[in-house]
């Protein structure tokens, strides 16, 4: 789907409260977008993604890992289901309203499908960097890839690309380590 610039009528967190419960929806610039369900490859990928930061976080107590669907509430007209991400104990303020998350988050990963990728590396790569998340991950389950991105003067710069055989770290989370090829 092609998100326009500017929609004609740009809905708000409260219409978008409205949207059935069975139907999976982000609000982009005040735009209504349907996430259709992802692919198995997709799901695979996540549950072992998820459980590996899950432990990770948990052990040391850093903070919380959340799976979509899970809204992240960034402003009144942009609302997103990131398919991963991680709050620090330093922001868990933004988790206070035990709905949603309302605010960024201090990592976010969104694992490319065919229906989402443009999406992800261009319009939501420009969002989270408007809202100041610091850590950006874009999975690429077909090319087997992890890409991190760091936020610098706003604007989101590659630290590091990962492949086969490759041991990914993260720079909000010193100490992780993820074997792709295990994850994969």
């Amino acid at each position: 789907m092609v998100i326009s610039a500017t929609p004609a009528i740009k809905l708000t967190y409260e219409d978008y409260c409205h949207t059935p419960d069975d139907e999976r929806y982000e609000l982009l610039d005040g735009a209504l977008v349907m996430v259709p369900a992802p692919r198995l490859s997709h799901q695979r990928f996540d549950t072992r993604l998820g459980a590996l930061l899950h432990m990770f976080v948990q052990e040391r107590g850093l903070g919380e890992v959340f799976h979509a669907p899970c809204d992240v509430v960034l402003s009144d007209t942009d609302v997103v289901q990131p398919d991963l991400l991680f709050v620090s104990n330093a922001r868990a303020h933004i988790l206070f309203s035990g709905d949603n998350v309302q605010g960024a988050p201090d990592l976010v990963v969104e694992i490319l499908s065919p229906s989402t990728a443009e999406r992800d590396q261009t319009f939501k790569r420009a969002l989270y960097a408007r809202y100041g998340i610091p850590e950006y991950w874009l999975v690429d389950p077909d090319a087997r890839t992890i890409t991190i991105l760091l936020l610098d003067a706003g604007v989101f710069d590659v630290a590091a690309r990962y492949g086969p055989g490759q041991t990914l770290t993260s720079p909000t989370l010193p100490g992780f380590t993820a074997n792709l090829d295990q994850l994969f």
